[in-house]
């Protein structure tokens, strides 16, 4: 019975292609808002988490605002290994200066670090080596410059072994990182350099050893590890809370995830309307059909047809208007965020989310079923008399 139904339901299709069309555009308007909407908030909110994750949610950035005149030195930070939730603590101190070689010259942030700041910002090196402990013990003039930086200074000719001038000094470059593609370069000016944290005090004598910048991995909980931290510096400033903050990034991805959501909800309830309309077009149309085929529902109820049969017939009718909007609905969208996705080339990548399909496919069902079933009803509730007199 189900499978004479469906046949009949596409009969009735194909016999009004223009009025069944016009009928599932309210359907396929909403599948697209629904899809394309939350694809892209779902897409675009995974590509900005990716990028925040690029600046180290599993960091904590430590400041020193106000040492009351007992600045913190460099040798101190290794007290705070003592506390076995510290995994990783490097000092950077950053400055932006012109960066030359030969005749060209580039403006870049310069950053004093340690050889532990390779791990703990996720750098990938091209060529050559970064920063090791020897280098900041005897404070050596060598630096690690990013590709762009490379290409930009040097072009096509060798890079390692070569030197560059910084504030007028010069600087062996000894390795090649690749260029971080994170937000974190837009706290940058320009290229990034990194030379030992001893070298960059030498740049700017007034530091004198002195650490203002920190940044903390965690071996466990970094929740935890931000506590002992802060008592730690709490104990080294005698207890004033105003002489450094902390930042845990771990909140930016928590931020991020929480803003996607929202508008993902957002923007879908917005779109869920719009299916609610197509779903009163279906309604509204299956109401005229039920009434255009009044007659015919009386002679299928005089050969004995049941009152669950006819509204089966126009159930599915209605449910399959809806199936057939929203795949073509479906359709449209990925062909959208195939098209969104070549226009922002590699900046972002718009996927047709399964789950945003799932949920656009039962929408559709719940609408199709929902407004259907009452034109559907009062088909199954027709007087066969009074139906097969109907002359309208």
């Amino acid at each position: 019975m189900i499978i004479q139904c469906i046949k009949m339901a596409f009969k009735s299709i194909i016999g009004n292609k223009l009025r069944a069309f016009l009928t599932m555009l309210g359907i396929i308007v909403g599948v697209l808002a629904l899809v394309v909407l939350v694809s892209l908030v779902d897409s675009a909110g995974d590509s900005v988490t990716e990028q925040v994750e690029g600046l180290g949610t599993d960091l904590i950035r430590i400041s020193i605002v106000d040492d009351g005149g007992n600045p913190l030195r460099l040798h101190e930070i290794n007290d705070f290994f003592a506390n076995e939730t510290v995994e990783t603590i490097v000092p950077v101190n950053q400055f932006v200066t012109n960066v030359r070689h030969q005749n060209e010259t580039e403006r870049s942030t310069v950053h004093g670090t340690t050889s532990s700041y390779f791990q703990i910002a996720g750098l990938t090196l091209l060529a050559g080596r970064f920063i090791q402990a020897s280098d900041v013990e005897n404070a050596t003039q060598v630096a690690v410059i990013d590709e762009v930086a490379a290409e930009d200074l040097f072009g096509t000719a060798p890079v390692l072994g070569n030197t560059i001038a910084l504030d007028g000094k010069n600087f062996l470059v000894i390795g090649v990182i690749e260029q971080q593609e994170s937000l974190s370069t837009l706290f940058a000016a320009g290229h990034s350099i990194y030379i030992p944290f001893t070298t960059n005090i030498r740049l700017s004598p007034t530091l004198s050893n002195t650490v203002t910048d920190m940044q903390v991995t965690a071996v466990y909980d970094l929740d935890e590890t931000e506590e002992a931290v802060r008592q730690m510096l709490l104990r080294r400033f005698g207890g004033n809370e105003d002489a450094f903050t902390l930042f845990n990034q771990s909140i930016l991805s928590e931020a991020m995830e929480e803003i996607t959501s929202i508008l993902t909800y957002l923007l879908g309830g917005i779109a869920a309307i719009s299916l609610v309309v197509g779903g009163i077009g279906i309604m509204n149309i299956m109401l005229v059909s039920v009434t255009e085929r009044t007659k015919e529902i009386g002679i299928r109820k005089a050969i004995g047809a049941s009152k669950v049969s006819i509204m089966l017939q126009f159930l599915i009718e209605a449910l399959t208007l809806c199936l057939i909007g929203c795949i073509i609905g479906i359709g449209i969208s990925w062909g959208i965020l195939q098209l969104a996705s070549l226009i922002v080339g590699d900046l972002m990548h718009f996927s047709l989310s399964g789950g945003v399909v799932t949920v656009a496919v039962l929408f559709s069902v719940a609408i199709g079923l929902g407004f259907g079933l009452y034109p559907a009803n009062k088909a199954a509730r027709k007087n066969p008399i009074e139906a097969l007199r109907y002359e309208g």
